[in-house]
């Protein structure tokens, strides 16, 4: 049985500092890929701590960055982006935040595009 070498508290937080650099991360991600270190419950919330003063973990910046990028990319609509949110356990006031993002009109447009898209690959009886 082999074990894994526990990180100490720098190491984590430098680990993480990368991990958070690459892209936009929630601290729900965080918590747990910290866990998945081996770290401890109080240094777990010293990392966090840290890295949030540092900005590598900002949530209003991840619910903006996740609810647009959704919208974009995948077409997602407003309930799915709140449902995911959530899972992630961003507060009330950065969903807000985050779905003042998705401007009406460009949701109507991409609505349009998706129904369009689906009507010609349906057939009436």
């Amino acid at each position: 049985m082999t074990y894994k070498k526990r990180l100490s508290v720098n190491e984590a937080l430098t680990k993480l500092a990368r991990y958070c650099a690459y892209q936009e991360r929630s601290q729900v991600q965080v918590r747990q890929k910290l866990y998945e270190l081996g770290l401890y419950s109080d240094e777990v919330e010293e990392v966090i701590v840290k890295l949030i003063t540092d900005d590598f973990v900002n949530e209003e910046r991840f619910a903006r960055s996740y609810a647009g990028g959704k919208f974009r990319l995948k077409k997602w609509g407003r309930i799915k982006i709140l449902e995911g949110l959530k899972q992630h356990q961003i507060s009330n006031y950065c969903v807000k935040k985050a779905m003042a993002e998705i401007d009406d009109s460009d949701y109507m447009q991409t609505l349009c595009e998706i129904i369009d898209k689906k009507s010609s690959t349906v057939s009436e009886e």
